[in-house]
């Protein structure tokens, strides 16, 4: 498949475009200072995909220190996957897949040691985007989103 798409960092003059797919794409919404802080502090896993100069997707992450639930034993390093969205226009084309993939190498230029995120439990695409990006389903969280539903936390070794 040709990829029509690109990568790159995400940059303070696309907030307004990743807002608006956040808006259109997901029901969690942020605060404009709650990206800018994350593009901040981990610049390396805020990431845009660019189709024919237009936004069409992006993901963004932090660096946590927690327990690990992968069995590396202790606190480690772990990259968290807070947002990832990608407008209609722009799915089915390998863009969700190349995030996550330019998300770790960026989570692995902070030393994390593995990657999470939390997906609904009823987003079938988005848990077999996840599985095929190497991710598996690790725990189920109860009444984590606002509506009351239950996350599966998926987590995969960097």
């Amino acid at each position: 498949m040709q990829e029509t798409f690109t990568l790159r960092k995400f940059m303070p003059d696309d907030l307004q475009a990743v807002m608006q797919i956040n808006r259109v794409c997901l029901p969690e919404n942020y605060t404009d200072m709650f990206f800018m802080d994350l593009h901040q502090r981990f610049p390396e896993t805020f990431i845009v995909a660019e189709e024919n100069g237009d936004i069409v997707g992006y993901i963004m992450n932090r660096i946590e220190v927690g327990l690990s639930n992968l069995g590396l034993g202790g606190l480690v390093r772990k990259g968290h996957v807070v947002s990832i969205a990608v407008l209609p226009k722009g799915r089915r084309k390998g863009v969700a897949t190349a995030l996550i993939k330019a998300a770790m190498e960026g989570m692995v230029q902070y030393k994390a040691k593995q990657i999470f995120l939390e997906v609904r439990v009823t987003n079938n695409a988005g848990i077999d985007l996840y599985k095929k990006s190497g991710l598996e389903v690790t725990r189920t969280i109860g009444g984590y989103y606002s509506d009351g539903e239950d996350a599966y936390v998926m987590s995969k070794k960097l």
